[in-house]
């Protein structure tokens, strides 16, 4: 979808600039061209060296550099890109921005150009929150500017909360939306994700270790390949994804309902951890220590959505895709929920403590479908996404 794409990339001062370099590397790969841009600030973190080897272009730097202007004019430069990317953005240049300052190349580009601008904010958690950058950011939203991130996570400072820059990975599939129609334009895709809690009381409830960080990335990056996303979420740890339209739940049959005002839809992907039981008759006031002793809980089936939509017969998505976490016999168990539900595809994976992929940054799948099981490679759930997202527009185009 890159290839032949012409990226302008503006690489601010931050630690997350060391991230700059993996996402050109993941650009050129997908046939795009980088020019960088990396400005005074930008330097203490990352060399010209090693942006110019990874881009195979020169990096522009200064707005009064003679020959640059005679080669290439900070205007030119600035207008013969299909994309303009900012990453890291720091509340510095957002500033500059808003405010219309033009005092060197970076600043001076964003100014003059006339083609698209992505930015990916990174910074201190306390300098995102502060009023002056959410007023900021609401203003560059106005001007037409698009954002990706920043996610919530730990800093280099010591601190955690939102400010991180997004992942290469998550900026490429930005810059695949801002750039144009994906092979899923047109396409409608119901994504489910996270835990679902079954209340017990008013105040406690049955739930699971999903975090949701599978599920958010598979609906973004199916949103990057122009698919419009139904994400219906639980109360997932992770932000929902930008760009797709969002129905929060909490139990099972929540999202049951909420699946079947979704539909029709041309695919499914069910990667929600639904609870597969609910309390019978959840008490509506606390339940309290008592002299006869422990309550007593009588369970009852949650409406099995997976196998539900996966046999509705008429009005049954193209192709519906279930997950199954494991702790043991993963292969096995997962090919015997497939031939019991009735979905077209399974996407397995071994959950047990000693992987630590249950709510950690990565995972092993396996993808089982007619023609068997196929093994990825332990990755970032990102690029589990993206290889999924893909696999599933080559499913419905092809």
């Amino acid at each position: 979808m890159l290839a032949s794409k012409r990226i302008l990339l503006i690489i601010g001062g931050g630690i997350a600039a060391y991230k700059s370099l993996d996402l050109i590397r993941r650009l050129r790969e997908r046939g795009a061209s980088v020019t960088p841009v990396l400005t005074r600030a930008g330097e203490e973190f990352v060399t010209p060296l090693s942006v110019s080897a990874l881009a195979g272009e020169k990096v522009y730097r200064d707005l009064f550099d003679l020959t640059d202007e005679a080669e290439m004019g900070h205007i030119q430069l600035s207008r013969s890109a299909d994309l303009v990317v900012v990453a890291p953005a720091t509340a510095d240049l957002m500033g500059k921005m808003v405010a219309g300052l033009a005092n060197d190349l970076a600043s001076t580009l964003l100014m003059a150009t006339d083609t698209p601008v992505l930015i990916a904010p990174a910074m201190n958690v306390r300098m995102w929150e502060h009023p002056a950058t959410r007023r900021n950011r609401e203003q560059l939203v106005a001007d037409g500017i698009t954002f990706v991130g920043p996610n919530e996570g730990d800093m280099a400072c010591g601190e955690h909360g939102p400010g991180r820059m997004a992942e290469p990975l998550e900026i490429v599939a930005a810059i695949e939306a801002a750039l144009g129609k994906g092979p899923l334009t047109g396409k409608r895709i119901l994504v489910t994700s996270g835990p679902t809690h079954e209340p017990i009381d008013p105040v406690r409830y049955i739930a699971n270790r999903s975090s949701g960080a599978q599920g958010t990335a598979v609906a973004r990056a199916l949103a990057s390949l122009g698919a419009e996303v139904v994400f219906i979420t639980g109360p997932a740890e992770v932000p929902p994804p930008d760009g797709v339209r969002v129905v929060r739940v909490e139990s099972a049959r929540e999202m049951s309902d909420a699946v079947d005002a979704a539909l029709p839809v041309d695919a499914g992907v069910f990667a929600a951890a639904v609870a597969d039981w609910r309390v019978a008759a959840a008490s509506e006031r606390k339940l309290k220590k008592s002299k006869d002793g422990l309550p007593v809980l009588e369970f009852t089936e949650n409406p099995d959505i997976l196998k539900r939509v996966s046999r509705m017969g008429e009005g049954r998505p193209g192709l519906v895709v279930g997950f199954a976490a494991e702790t043991d016999n993963v292969i096995e168990h997962a090919t015997a929920k497939r031939a019991r539900k009735g979905c077209d595809w399974i996407v397995a994976n071994d959950v047990s403590p000693a992987t630590g992929i249950m709510g950690g940054s990565e995972n092993a799948v396996t993808l089982i479908t007619d023609a068997g099981a196929e093994e990825w490679p332990r990755m970032g759930k990102d690029a589990v996404a993206e290889r999924l997202a893909q696999r599933i527009a080559a499913a419905l185009t092809g």
